[in-house]
């Protein structure tokens, strides 16, 4: 039996801009990205030092056909965050973790050649105790799977939304 998932319409909204982002940057059109990308995007890093190709698009420190971000896959995780997956040969990996606010792009957390997942945590309801760990508590929404890596060995760390 097939999982019929269900996606908002902010969620498919929030997939359509990050998609277009994508786009712009293969193009090399800057007047599309700073369009959806906020001019004080917090970005955060993981990964070689030598692979700040995201960082360095987005200011204009390098042209758009230095490295090509193609993604494999872009998933919403509710009405704010979309996960952005892509690998290209056995050599780069990498996962982008945007978060959108009105239609714009705040922050950035990208992760290159590291195995990632995210989970979403909740606030501990009143009355339990400090050390619940239910369930419900501490859910993995989404997690790396890059295929043609399978087989590599990359650090792994966890984003809690």
């Amino acid at each position: 039996m097939e999982e019929i998932i269900h996606i908002s319409e902010q969620e498919m909204q929030n997939q359509a801009i990050v998609g277009a982002l994508y786009k712009a940057l293969a193009e090399g059109d800057t007047e599309n990205l700073s369009r959806v990308v906020a001019t004080d995007l917090e970005w955060w890093f993981h990964g070689p030092q030598n692979c700040h190709h995201m960082m360095r698009m987005l200011t204009g420190e390098a042209i758009y056909t230095e490295f090509k971000f193609e993604p494999r896959s872009i998933t919403a995780i509710g009405d704010e965050i979309v996960v952005v997956e892509g690998y290209e040969g056995t050599n780069v990996y990498w996962v982008h973790v945007w978060a959108l606010k009105d239609g714009l792009v705040t922050w950035l957390k990208e992760y290159f050649n590291t195995w990632l997942t995210v989970k979403e945590l909740r606030v501990r309801p009143v009355g339990w105790p400090l050390g619940w760990a239910g369930k419900d508590n501490r859910s993995t929404v989404w997690r790396s799977q890059p295929r043609d890596l399978f087989r590599r060995s990359l650090p792994g760390l966890m984003l809690a939304i």
